[in-house]
């Protein structure tokens, strides 16, 4: 059964149409109008191993903000939707990243309870034309609209660049696990019996 979604959210500040296929190979077509954000979700699409397409049309003669915190929305609605009833899947997901001399922890659990932790601090303003306290904003977005407890923690690094880029690889490698099947679990993996 394909594991895919297809969402289109507009506003008065932005307007966003993404299709996301959880077992792809990472392929992505992404315009966001923000080129360093394009750049954070190839490595995302890539490393996760899902296929996207994505285009945002945002108020970018504002700033980033809308732009990038509506497609966090819009991902995590599609995460949510492409991965259905949860049955089989492992539920649960980690990576350590590293990135040249940034190592970032990440880990997911699709609980359907949203929670995020981030734990990360940047030493510039803006990573090329993103701001960089627009990480948070993002995972924050992801993490509601997807219904799912998401963990980031920076455990050391230096340029802002390898930090942001290892942050969203960490979160696809660990998103990947989540969404992986075992054939020991034939219902979801919850002593409640439903997430």
């Amino acid at each position: 059964m394909a594991r895919t979604s297809r969402i289109e959210r507009n506003t008065n500040e932005t307007r966003i149409k993404l299709d996301l296929s959880l077992d792809g190979t990472g392929k992505a077509d992404i315009n966001s109008g923000v080129g360093f954000f394009d750049h954070m979700m190839h490595g995302f699409t890539r490393h996760g191993l899902f296929d996207m397409t994505l285009k945002v049309d945002g108020d970018l003669e504002v700033d980033c903000h809308h732009t990038i915190e509506d497609t966090g929305i819009v991902l995590g609605n599609a995460i949510r939707e492409a991965v259905g009833d949860k049955k089989g899947i492992k539920r649960y997901g980690s990576c350590i990243l590293p990135m040249d001399e940034a190592l970032v922890l990440c880990a997911v659990d699709l609980s359907g309870r949203p929670y995020l932790v981030f734990d990360a601090e940047f030493t510039a303003d803006r990573c090329g034309d993103m701001d960089t306290e627009m990480a948070r904003e993002f995972f924050y977005a992801v993490s509601y609209a997807g219904a799912m407890n998401l963990h980031i923690k920076v455990l050391y690094g230096s340029n802002n660049h390898h930090i942001m880029e290892a942050m969203f690889k960490a979160f696809a490698k660990a998103l990947d696990a989540a969404t992986m099947y075992d054939e020991r679990i034939t219902d979801v993996l919850s002593t409640k019996g439903s997430l």
